[in-house]
């Protein structure tokens, strides 16, 4: 029956683009033009074809939203957590798609903040930060109301409940207060590019266009952002970009001194720091790729005087410092897993926080007590819900300060297996595989979706996904491939696959899927493959690399124009994006951009079943990626394999807001590819 709709066919202008005399046509360049009549046209035309397909999967996609609505708890609630000395939760209320924040006073719950009436009459809201001042008087808030991360931040008297008449547009998430109660710092970005690149002081009660301007960063390959230390001595404006970065310091006892650097940028470089009243603590890459730690009494006047408390490990990855008083918390990552390392500051005596498992996901929770020696930590893993722990680093006891429970009682961890395989890339280098599946699966015989990611060093965490049973109880098996381009196997992980060696990030995802099929862990003609973002480009270079491997593909929000975007220094991020992917007006990475750009690489061959998604006000991947994107594979493609695009017109880079429109977004997914495999039910 599908196959009798006419796919929307986009029209073809003819643009030629021409660098380093060397000449493309892009013939859907026009697509850029947003809000323009065909633009929107066009967009009508591709949601009504994609509403057309889901059609006869609507059936399933219900069954789908109503499995999670009897799994996931309609009144979910946060592990309680302790800000300022409250102790806040976060809950879910039955039919409201948004939260609410409650405070917990002697065991009675007292509503703090309803984002359900912030959310009212409105298509998109998101709460990016709340944060109350030290003295808990009032409120300082940062929402987006259309999607674009372009956020609005106002401020609330907590006694009264009503908002104040400041009002500070365009800003980014972060608002920070100075230790006066009435001075907040913010970060304004810039109009075209989006680049966080100033920050600004707010004196409530004042026009917020009389703000002061604290620091602008001129060098467009930085951004910024801003925090403050443990001890509250401090604001921390921390700017950088994939390779350098710099601190500076505002005292937050005196809101209208000027701020000073800790250390200066020197390429190369990357740094953090935190304070404890004995000095500072530095976490630093400078001759260690898996960085140190050291330590410093005062403002250092290099990095050459600072004195080593944890020395460069080639072996472990530290990801991560929290100061206390007594203790040190720190992050790190061995052979792919995270353990807590707690330090005692004044004897040096070292524990850890580790669990056996072959696969799981550990962190730190909210910790924001300097004086305290006890600390949260959250584990989860591919089969168990989240746990969070409280620990006394005294003691080294632990115990149970909140569970995630599952509604559906039948559900037991036990069900289900989750290991780590280890797959074999083009050049020797073991590709690390964590997979989940149901117990008692033949596993040579089911299908398996397999998710990447493998840019900026981040590394997808092994969490468990109440949602992401419907697939595992319909016989599929999960995976997730831990390939270069994130820091999972330490800092070489990450630089092995960017700048020229960015091919090793795609190859890798497709001798994941190889090894996946050959030895026996899924049927060998029924992978599918997803990702989001830079996610997307994996998806659309490992599409045209093996197109033969996929059955199909979910390609979310795709960055899939490389080469045109990185050349666009006008689209918001690119020129912070140089250090990421390279500068294309250089030639070198202009041709070796063109080698692997999804868009730039479409070729007339067979395409497996493609599900491209995306936002019209996505600040990260502009709309016309995907856009373009999927026309021209409609025009190059030799098969009759359904490509599917589907625009939400009310959505940024997150997808739409609320938990129903995040709920039925999955289950679109899952039922596109359920539909492939003729499961209905």
């Amino acid at each position: 029956m599908f196959s009798q709709i006419t796919e929307p066919l986009a029209k073809k202008v003819e643009k030629k683009l021409i660098k380093h005399n060397h000449e493309r046509i892009d013939d859907y360049y026009w697509m850029n033009e947003r809000d323009s009549k065909d633009v929107l046209d066009h967009l009508q035309k591709e949601n009504a074809y994609c509403e057309k397909y889901f059609e006869p999967l609507n059936g399933l996609v219900d069954k789908l939203l109503n499995e999670f609505d009897r799994r996931i708890n309609p009144n979910d609630v946060s592990a309680p957590f302790i800000l300022n000395e409250k102790t806040y939760q976060v809950k879910n209320l039955e039919g409201k798609d948004y939260q609410q924040i409650v405070q917990i006073e002697k065991g009675k719950e007292v509503l703090f903040f309803d984002e359900n009436e912030r959310a009212k009459n409105q298509s998109f809201y998101e709460l990016a930060d709340w944060s109350p001042s030290l003295n808990n008087k009032i409120l300082a808030l940062t929402e987006d109301f259309v999607g674009r991360r372009k956020y609005v931040a106002s401020f609330r008297d907590n006694t009264t409940g009503k908002f104040l008449k400041d009002k500070i547009q365009d800003v980014s998430g972060e608002i920070i207060w100075a230790n006066d109660n009435k001075t907040v710092f913010y970060v304004k970005k810039d109009p075209q590019t989006l680049r966080e690149f100033q920050v600004y002081r707010h004196v409530l009660g004042t026009d917020s266009k009389s703000d002061i301007l604290v620091y602008e960063e001129q060098d467009e390959k930085f951004s910024l952002g801003i925090g403050k230390t443990i001890t509250d001595k401090y604001i921390v404006i921390q700017i950088g970009s994939s390779t350098t970065s710099e601190t500076w310091l505002i005292d937050a006892n005196q809101a209208n001194s000027n701020p000073f650097v800790f250390l200066k940028r020197n390429p190369g470089h990357l740094y953090e720091i935190d304070h404890h009243e004995n000095g500072f603590y530095i976490l630093t890459n400078s001759n260690a790729p898996n960085k140190k730690l050291l330590f410093s009494k005062e403002i250092p006047k290099n990095i050459e005087s600072l004195s080593e408390i944890l020395a460069h490990d080639p072996n472990t990855l530290l990801e991560g410092i929290s100061v206390f008083k007594n203790f040190l918390l720190i992050e790190e990552r061995t052979n792919g897993l995270r353990k807590l390392k707690v330090k005692n500051v004044a004897t040096g005596k070292e524990q850890f926080v580790q669990f056996n498992e072959e696969t799981y996901f550990l962190s730190p929770g909210l910790n924001d007590n300097y004086n305290s020696d006890e600390i949260f930590f959250a584990y989860n893993s591919l089969t168990t819900p989240s746990t969070v722990y409280k620990y006394n680093m005294n003691s080294e006891e632990k115990s149970i300060w909140f569970r995630k429970e599952l509604l559906d009682k039948t559900f037991k961890s036990e069900d289900y297996e989750s290991k780590r395989i280890w797959a074999t890339a083009n050049d020797g280098t073991k590709i690390p595989i964590c997979l989940v599946y149901k117990k008692g699966l033949d596993l040579s015989q089911a299908p398996c979706l397999l998710y990447g990611y493998g840019s900026y060093g981040y590394t997808l965490p092994d969490v468990f996904s109440a949602t992401r049973l419907s697939l595992l109880n319909r016989g599929f098996v999960y995976a997730v491939a831990h390939i270069r381009g994130s820091k999972y196997m330490g800092e070489h992980w990450y630089e092995n696959g960017k700048f020229q060696k960015k091919i090793n990030t795609f190859t890798d995802f497709i001798n994941s899927a190889e090894y996946m099929r050959h030895m026996g862990y899924c049927h060998p003609d029924k992978i599918y493959a997803q990702g989001g973002s830079a996610g997307g480009l994996l998806m659309g270079a490992v599409t045209n690399m093996a197109p033969y491997l996929w059955k199909g593909i979910v390609s979310q929000v795709p960055f899939v124009d490389v080469v045109t975007t990185m050349l666009d220094e006008s689209i918001p991020l690119t020129t912070g994006e140089y250090e990421e992917w390279g500068n294309p007006n250089d030639p070198e990475y202009y041709y070796y951009m063109l080698k692997y750009s999804p868009y730039d690489n479409i070729e007339k061959m067979n395409y497996p079943a493609i599900y491209v998604t995306t936002g019209y006000h996505d600040s990260q991947v502009q709309y016309w990626e995907p856009m373009k994107y999927i026309a021209k594979l409609r025009e190059k493609r030799t098969n009759k394999n359904p490509l599917i695009f589907d625009c939400n017109m009310d959505a940024g880079h997150g997808g739409g807001s609320g938990r129903s429109a995040e709920r039925k977004e999955i289950a679109k997914v899952y039922s596109f590819i359920l539909g492939l495999e003729n499961i209905t039910e």
